[in-house]
């Protein structure tokens, strides 16, 4: 049977790169050069209209805040870029971004949080919490600045909210996330079972990522690093989405799960044979256009609660 083949253009970008990258067999890529192939994940998503944006800081983070024509600014998305914490940057999402804004009407900032190997856990929780503190300093209301994440952006997105929960800081009221990387034991059972129609994801390229994160700095296990083991009572209003295709599905499964059995408002959003982080083909695929109104709407949904 001949091996399954991309449907999409993301697929095909993934496919891509894997197929580049095991041109060199053995042969080590550095980090930075890993870190200039995944830049090119902004090719998928079509550049959208009337959106500005600008380099700055927020709470010494470095980023890009995203400005919709007309949006509220006083209401902001802080958004973890993906990219198994070593890769990926403002860059690399800045379109994503831009895209979800508009939808939303509201400002959005893309984190350049500090990355690993160079800065392991739990740096870039710290950053996405240091945004936040300097959003609420600016005058921000806790219930106008919205945590939203990618991959391992979406597991520092739900990671920031139990660090500020431990700092006793007043939390959001919502979080949202994109096939959230969850499990850093690397045993979801969707990695095998999805092995062949996910084109981007190995279990050997999650553990250099898990290696390049905790490894000498926590266990994987610790529920800072790992949501899966946190206790999620009491969490803001949660969204997830994932492609039921990709190899980190049981992720989004697991998490739909246990924020269930806390109590938590969640709704989980499943793109039927769609690929890691399906949105990113926003603006040139109908299954992704809907998914951000989806989310548009939960988020307004949310506000008027």
């Amino acid at each position: 049977m001949a091996a399954p083949q991309p449907t999409d253009l993301l697929g095909e970008v993934y496919k891509h790169w894997i197929d580049e990258l095991g041109k060199l067999g053995d042969t080590p890529l550095s980090t930075e050069l890993l870190r200039l192939i995944f830049d090119d994940w902004q090719r998928v998503t079509a550049e959208p209209t009337d959106v500005t944006y600008e380099h700055t800081d927020i709470g010494g983070v470095p980023g890009i805040v995203v400005s919709p024509a007309g949006a509220d600014m006083s209401q902001m998305l802080i958004l973890m870029h993906g990219g198994g914490f070593a890769l990926g940057s403002s860059a690399s999402h800045r379109k994503l971004a831009g895209h979800i804004a508009k939808a939303m009407g509201v400002g959005c900032f893309v984190a350049d949080f500090r990355r690993a190997p160079e800065h392991k856990f739990p740096a870039q929780i710290h950053d996405g919490v240091a945004i936040y503190e300097a959003l609420i300093a600016q005058g921000l209301k806790p219930e106008d600045i919205t945590p939203i994440g990618d991959s391992a952006g979406g597991n520092l997105a739900i990671s920031m909210v139990f660090e500020m929960k431990n700092r006793g800081l007043p939390l959001p009221t919502q979080v949202i996330t994109m096939s959230p990387w969850l499990n850093m034991e690397n045993n979801g059972v969707t990695i095998e079972t999805n092995n062949d129609t996910d084109f981007l994801i190995t279990r050997e390229g999650l553990q250099g990522n898990i290696d390049r994160y905790i490894e000498g700095a926590t266990s994987p296990t610790d529920p800072m690093a790992n949501p899966l083991y946190q206790d999620f009572t009491g969490f803001p209003r949660l969204y997830i989405n994932a492609g039921d295709i990709e190899s980190l599905f049981d992720d989004s499964v697991r998490l739909n799960e246990m924020a269930e059995k806390a109590g938590v408002d969640v709704t989980f959003s499943v793109g039927v044979g769609m690929q890691h982080v399906f949105p990113f083909l926003a603006g040139r695929h109908p299954r992704a256009d809907e998914e951000i109104q989806a989310m548009a709407a939960w988020y307004h949904e949310g506000r008027k609660k």
